[in-house]
């Protein structure tokens, strides 16, 4: 048999009846049905679903392997016995209660075959559940993890070229009980030899499940931290300090230690406060920067400039306020050239906080009337488009001069 194009991989765990649709998209597929092999792997369901995956690969026209074993708490093990029997140039991970569009994998195989790139993401639209967006906006032949938004994208739904995979031995972290996609596929992107982005074909529909039971592991607040610590490791060994790591650094900071630290912060007990302190320091210690401070809104800074210098006292408040959906007051000064957000402890003597966690970056100070965006940048781009106007209005007079 010639190698398949593609091997998608599938582990189920009490996938039905989502798991008829999920094959059903499969077998829709514009892309040869000789180009694709399907690996499943039942992760010890007791409704039905392995009895469904084998009745499927009876009757397939495309070669189906299934796999059934005892179950093993979450999506990495499956995935990596998949990921074990895969022949195909690539890989694809689809879950079972997820869907693909129809010309999903062969958008994706040809955009990876023309371009040469090792990671492929094909549009992600959400069926009753949130799905990342602002990594769309715009096809991209080629593209990395810093020069793009697909660092706020780390789920395993891509296409990979399992020579990069196999290359490097990259396997799913089966002793995280989340964030386990995350690990693996910042991995992946920083490894490539190039990523793709395909934003005007919807390729994945992420479907939220009517009863609320998901491939996903769950579990308590340490569960977070082990999974923001093992990115932050992974980014450190692969990127030197500096912008890229600082831009790296702010995804597992914001998108996973922070929320630890938001409003559910005002109701823990005073001993899980301590113990979420406990937690994050090391990671603080280590990575906080100013360059990740800056690339912050200012209540994220805020938050984050508290707990790297342990003081769970000052957070509550803070986190009160969040809580409250309250608005900060807005101070202009320096002729509107600086705008300070006075959330809890702004100026307070007694706190001690800085002004400059308070003062708003550009980005977040256009928002508000009267911000007139200032400083050395500022001036330049100034003075450049007074040069570009005047140049403009010298050649418009030369033009009239020679037509006189």
């Amino acid at each position: 048999m010639p190698q398949p194009d593609v091997s998608v991989i599938i582990g189920a765990y009490e996938a039905m009846p989502y798991l008829v649709e999920c094959l059903a998209s499969v077998e829709a597929q514009t892309i040869d049905q000789g180009r694709i092999e399907v690996i499943t792997v039942d992760d010890g369901s007791t409704d039905g679903t392995g009895e469904y995956l084998e009745e499927f690969a009876a009757r397939s026209a495309m070669p189906v392997t299934v796999i059934r074993q005892e179950n093993s708490g979450g999506p990495s093990g499956p995935r990596n016995v998949g990921l074990g029997k895969a022949t195909g140039r690539y890989v694809f991970f689809l879950d079972a209660d997820d869907r693909l569009g129809p010309e999903a994998l062969e958008r994706m195989v040809a955009m990876a075959d023309r371009n040469g790139t090792d990671v492929v993401l094909g549009r992600i639209e959400g069926v009753n559940r949130g799905a990342p967006k602002s990594m769309w906006g715009r096809t991209l032949d080629r593209t990395d993890v810093f020069s793009s938004n697909i660092r706020y994208t780390l789920s395993a739904q891509k296409l990979f070229r399992r020579e990069l995979l196999t290359r490097h031995g990259m396997r799913f972290d089966e002793s995280l009980w989340t964030g386990e996609d995350a690990l693996f596929t910042m991995e992946a992107y920083l490894r490539a030899d190039g990523v793709s982005v395909i934003a005007d074909y919807t390729c994945y529909y992420l479907v939220g499940r009517d009863d609320g039971k998901h491939v996903t592991k769950s579990g308590g607040y340490e569960l977070r931290f082990d999974s923001a610590r093992a990115l932050m490791h992974l980014i450190a060994e692969h990127v030197p300090a500096g912008e890229h790591r600082d831009l790296l650094m702010t995804r597992p900071l914001v998108v996973t230690l922070l929320p630890q630290f938001g409003p559910r912060f005002a109701k823990d007990s005073e001993k899980v406060r301590r113990r979420k302190h406990e937690l994050a320091k090391p990671l603080m210690d280590a990575y906080w920067t100013p360059g990740i401070a800056r690339r912050l809104k200012v209540e994220e800074r805020l938050r984050l400039h508290l707990v790297a210098e342990q003081q769970p006292e000052l957070l509550v408040p803070v986190a009160k306020f969040l809580k409250g959906k309250k608005q900060p007051a807005a101070l202009l000064e320096r002729g509107g050239r600086r705008l300070y957000l006075a959330y809890p402890h702004f100026r307070d003597a007694a706190a001690g906080i800085p002004d400059s966690v308070y003062l708003a970056e550009p980005r977040e100070a256009r928002a508000y009337p009267g911000y007139r965006e200032g400083g050395a940048g500022s001036l330049l781009r100034r003075a450049a488009r007074k040069a570009r106007r005047m140049l403009r209005s010298a050649a418009a007079t030369g033009g009239r001069a020679a037509a006189v």
